[in-house]
This record gives structure tokens, C-alpha cells and sequence, in this order.
């Protein structure tokens, strides 16, 4: 493709955003184009500018496109043994993680008609009962198709959608109703469908399992990345990712390590800088803006997790918010304490009472501070400078309290071992830096090899992930033929049995019937005409009336007046021979035969002949 071309393509993308606010920016160009083309071919535009004109002409060609471009392949159970590892082994872990009846969150992102979330629905139920799943399971299921999503909603699905659901299973959660089945309404009031755009939308937090599946695929590098971020924070510090089987993350180990690369369940990395978190947070495009908050974000965490004092924050609900290294060695803090009312920490009483001078310095605005604390241990004392000092907004409204905890008894006590022990610090000094030296170049050597292994990953998993994408277009397109097929077939049972009840109606009239169109060529000939003048009809359809060696003197009736207009209806008595060479006296009934155009106007096509022989 020209540049020419890529220039009109960005623009029909830019145009498809600003009209309807789908953004397809972050999808790779290659699939992305095939998808468009092919809907272009089908409404006959040759030129992505000309079809942004279309679109503006025909706004309902939106939906049609955005059909195609999201391809909504999806199924029960797809990949069977991945959902069988995730059933025996990843669910248990799940429940054995969540003692005393907690709530067990599950998204189901890129959901489509819905097979994947009501796929997890059943499983839970089946490990943990209705009740508890009732009490417990909250399903969120998103994708960006609004039309996909009603259709998920209704949780109604053909036989054939049922294809790779075990018959158990089906014959418990789905009922037959007019041809479809339903699965269960109050099991999908456990369920939440929504729209959701994983590159603009925040991601739902505290989950216990992510499904993802064959979704990453469609959106390039960069947008991946994005995208797995925001799952990062999504996910609960034990939380499962569950992806496509084209989806491997060979270059994301710095958020999600594998726990079953075979069936693609992925576990987060702990500990993942702010940095990363701020990639979550950050919803707009400006990618300046967030390097640079970025990077003032991460030196102010690391400022303060480094700081040489113990520190901690307060919210303004006494909620402990942040604690740095220090503090969380000095009173034995641990991850799952952040949040915890700090009147719940002990070293909110000990070595003192801290909700006093929390509370002066929000009355004062100042900074309160307590020196030499003393703190008791069985083996001597440790002393403190405790310093307790308000946090406030640039408009004066209080956020929260800093407070620092200085270790006044050891402080001294380093500085006299740093300067007997100097001399020997800066000789371990240099034999260090001389290491590092040699490690730096190590270093070097095995990022030089590990670029290149990540570059043919990357490779590899592009191509991977085409090919995938490839053969998911390649489905849609099956099921859209069969679908057609199916109609086709219906259409021509419903054709045979029109033509065979005409038949039967034709058969059955004692009256010779036969039409002609406006060349009078024999279009009709019924069994009763073939007994009056001896010849089949297989020997007369699609001959002029006017050229059949029979008996009836053809030239007597009023065709001509017919073919013109000029005459609805007439009737006329004419002697005749029949095939036996007898002669007969037959009643022809003339009348014309009408047929509608495309426009629903009526016209003639022919005349109808109704001959009756009258008996003596």
C-alpha cells in the first residue's frame, strides 16, 4: 500500500473515532485493513476515502463495520485442557484463598456473545454449590460490541453453540425453549455485562481471575503493553491470568510470570514500581504528560521508600496509607497492614500514644514533635525522635499526617564505626568498584544475547499472533456461509413444496388448464389438457401454443385482444377434435395472467386458458 493509501486509512480511522468514539488507533494495521477491505468489497468502494463518504451517507453502515472489524469467534469451553486445568487446579486455589465466605471477583474482558463468562459461571457453580455462588461469585463480562453484548445478555444460544459444552453440563444449565436454549436467569443475575474499552476505560480491581482470551492479539505492541498493565493492577496480589493459546507475554516478565505456559495461565509479578501503575492511571493520549509524571512519580517513591528515617502517612480517617522500608523493619509491617486502621497497629500506642499528637497538629497546622522516645526490648533500650506533621492541599485542606520515627541511639553509635572502619571501607570500596566493572561488562555481553532472544520472541509471536488472527477470521467467515447455506435450503424446501402443492392443484382440476406468456409459448399444461389432445406436457412447455398439432382450433380464441388489454375476461364455445379423433365441443374460459414487478406495479406476463368439454 501506497503512502497515498495510508493516508486516507488513517483518516477513515480518525473519522470512525470522532463519529462514534471507537478507536482502532492501538489495532495492528495489518488485520485491521483486511477487515475494512472486506466490507468495503461488500457494499462495492474501492478507496477507503470514498467509503468515508458512505459512511457519512449511510449511518447505519457503522454497526456493519464495526461487526466485521470486531470479530466476535468465541465458544464454551474453547481449548478444552486449558479449561480443564483451570477447573482442577487454578479454581481450587481460588477457594482455598478465600476462607469465610469472601467475594470471589472474575472479568471476563473481550466476552463477545458471552459463551467464555457463562463457561466460568458453571464451573464455579459446580465447585461451589447455587448458594454460595449466589452469596459470593460476581462475574463482570465486558467487550466493546454493544451488539454482541445484547446478544450475550439474553444468554440464548442455537444448537449448534452448544457443540462443545459436555453433555452433563448442558442438560443442567440450558433449556430448551422455541428451538434456542436459555441458560439459567438467576445465574446470570451473578453475571455483569458491560461495554469497555481496555485502552480507555479503568480497569476492574480486586479480581481473583482474569479471562482474556485471544483478545491481545489484535492490538499491536505498544497497546499490549498498556493493556497488561492495567491487568497488573486489575488483578488481586493472588490473582490468575488466564489468556488465548496465541498469547504467550515472552515480553512482559516484568508484570505477569507464567504458573502454566502450556494452557497460558499467567500469575502477576509482586512489587511492580509506580511507574507501571501510573500507565493504569493515566487515560488520555498524552504520552509526554505521563513520561513526565512518570518520572517525577517513581523519584518520589523511591525518595521516599529509601528515605533514611522511618516515615509513615495517615489519611485523615487514621487509615495507614504508606510506610517505608524502615518503618515497616522498625514495627514489623507487612504488605496486607496498608489500609488497616492504624488504631489496629500497634505502633500506633507503643513506643507512644500517637492519636493525640495526630490530633494536635491538625489543630495547631504545624509540625508536633517528640524527642528521645524511649522504647523497651529485652536486650536495652532503642530511643526515638517521633515527629508528627499535618499534610495539606495548596488550599489548606488537611489530606493526612507524616510521621517520622528517628533512631537517635544508633545514629552515633554508625558514625564512630564509619570512622575507625574508613580505611578498610574504601579499600572493599575499590575491589568493589573493580567487580562491578567486570560485572557492568558481563552485564553487557548478556543484554547484547538477551536483546536478540527477545527480538526473534517478539518475532515469533507476531507472526503467532497473525496467524491466529488469520484463522479467527476464517471461522467468522464459515459460520457466515453455513448461515446463508441454511437459509438457501430453506428457501428451496419452501419453493419444491409451493411448486408440488401447485401441481396437486392443477392435477386435480377436471378442467384442461393451459398458460401461455405474452409470445404465447406454453408455460402450463395439466394432466387433463394431455388427456383432451394427446400430448404431454414435457413435449409442449416452452413451444408457441400457435405451432401444437391438437385439435383445438387455437385461431378462434380472442389471444391477441388479451396481450394488448383490451379484454379481462371472455368466454368462448368452439367445436374441437380430441385425441381420439372425436369431435367434442369445448368451453374456453380466457383470462389474463398478472404479475408484479420489483416497483409492485402489476402487469401482464400471459393469458390463462380454462378448457372444459361440454357434454352433449
Amino acid at each position: 500500500m501506497n503512502a497515498d493509501q495510508d493516508l486516507k486509512f488513517e483518516a477513515l480511522l480518525d473519522y470512525v473515532k470522532r463519529s462514534r468514539g471507537f478507536d482502532f488507533a492501538a489495532y495492528k494495521r495489518a488485520s485491521l485493513m483486511r477487515r475494512v477491505l472486506r466490507r468495503m468489497q461488500m457494499v462495492g468502494v474501492q478507496d477507503y476515502a470514498d467509503y468515508m463518504d458512505y459512511l457519512e451517507v449511510h449511518a447505519d453502515e457503522f454497526a456493519q463495520l464495526f461487526n466485521t472489524i470486531l470479530i466476535n469467534v468465541t465458544a464454551f469451553f474453547r481449548d478444552e485442557a486449558a479449561w480443564d486445568y483451570l477447573a482442577q487446579d487454578i479454581l481450587p486455589k481460588i477457594l482455598s484463598g478465600k476462607p469465610g465466605g469472601e467475594a470471589i471477583r472474575v472479568w471476563s474482558a473481550g466476552c463477545a456473545s458471552g459463551e467464555e463468562a457463562y463457561t466460568l459461571a458453571m464451573l464455579l457453580n459446580e465447585a461451589l454449590g447455587s448458594q454460595a455462588f449466589h452469596h459470593r461469585v460476581k462475574i463482570y463480562a465486558t467487550d466493546v460490541d454493544e451488539e454482541a453484548l445484547v446478544q450475550a445478555r439474553q444468554g440464548s444460544y442455537a444448537d449448534r453453540d452448544l457443540q462443545s459444552v459436555p453433555p452433563g453440563l448442558r442438560s443442567k444449565y440450558f433449556e430448551s425453549v422455541g428451538g434456542r436454549y436459555l441458560f439459567p436467569a438467576e445465574l446470570r443475575r451473578s453475571i455483569i455485562f458491560g461495554r469497555h474499552d481496555l485502552m480507555q476505560d479503568a480497569p476492574i480491581s480486586r479480581l481473583d481471575l482474569l479471562v482474556c482470551r485471544n483478545t491481545l492479539m489484535y492490538f499491536n505492541a505498544e497497546a499490549q503493553s498498556k493493556i497488561l498493565t492495567r491487568f497488573h493492577f486489575a488483578l488481586d496480589e493472588t490473582g490468575f491470568l488466564f489468556l488465548g493459546k496465541a498469547e504467550m507475554l515472552l515480553t512482559h516478565s516484568n508484570v505477569f510470570s507464567p504458573l502454566e505456559l502450556k494452557h497460558r495461565i499467567f500469575v502477576k509479578v509482586r512489587q511492580v514500581n509506580l511507574r507501571d501503575r501510573l500507565l493504569v492511571l493515566a487515560q488520555t493520549g498524552d504520552a509526554e504528560a505521563v513520561n513526565h509524571l512518570g518520572r517525577h512519580a517513581r523519584l518520589r517513591e523511591i525518595a521516599f521508600e529509601a528515605g533514611p528515617v522511618a516515615q509513615i502517612v495517615l489519611d485523615l480517617n487514621g487509615g495507614l496509607t504508606l510506610a517505608n522500608e524502615r518503618a515497616r523493619v522498625l514495627f514489623g509491617l507487612n504488605p496486607q497492614d496498608i489500609g488497616r486502621p492504624s488504631q489496629d497497629l500497634e505502633l500506633f500506642y507503643r513506643p507512644v500514644e500517637l492519636r493525640s499528637l495526630v490530633e494536635q497538629a491538625y489543630a495547631e497546622r504545624q509540625a508536633i514533635k517528640l524527642p528521645s522516645v524511649e522504647r523497651h526490648f529485652p536486650d536495652g533500650a532503642q530511643y526515638l525522635d517521633v515527629q508528627v506533621t499535618p499534610l495539606r492541599e495548596d488550599d489548606g485542606n488537611l489530606l493526612g499526617a507524616s510521621i517520622t520515627f528517628d533512631d537517635v541511639t544508633q545514629r552515633q553509635r554508625v558514625r564512630n564505626e564509619l570512622l575507625r572502619s574508613s580505611q578498610e571501607l574504601e579499600t572493599a570500596y575499590e575491589e568493589l568498584q573493580s567487580a562491578n566493572e567486570e560485572l557492568e561488562t558481563t552485564s553487557e555481553e548478556l543484554q547484547s544475547t538477551n536483546e536478540e532472544l527477545e527480538t526473534t520472541n517478539e518475532e515469533l509471536q507476531s507472526t503467532n499472533e497473525e496467524l491466529e488472527t488469520m484463522n479467527e477470521e476464517l471461522q467468522s467467515t464459515n459460520e457466515e456461509l453455513e448461515t446463508l447455506n441454511k437459509e438457501l435450503r430453506q428457501r428451496t424446501n419452501d419453493l419444491n413444496k409451493a411448486n408440488a402443492f401447485l401441481r396437486s392443484i392443477l392435477t386435480s382440476l377436471r378442467s384442461g388448464v393451459v398458460v401461455v406468456d405474452r409470445q404465447l409459448d406454453v408455460l402450463v399444461w395439466n394432466q387433463r389438457a394431455e388427456d383432451l389432445w394427446g400430448l404431454r406436457a414435457d413435449k409442449v412447455q416452452g413451444r408457441p401454443l400457435l405451432t401444437l398439432d391438437i385439435g383445438l382450433p387455437v385461431e378462434q380464441l380472442p389471444l391477441a385482444a388479451f396481450l394488448v388489454g383490451k379484454a379481462d375476461h371472455e368466454e368462448v364455445s368452439v367445436n374441437a377434435i380430441n385425441r381420439r379423433g372425436k369431435t367434442i365441443q369445448c368451453h374456453v374460459t380466457c383470462t389474463p395472467l398478472f404479475a408484479t414487478d420489483g416497483s409492485g406495479e402489476t402487469q401482464r406476463e400471459g393469458i390463462v386458458l380454462l378448457i372444459e368439454e361440454v357434454e352433449p
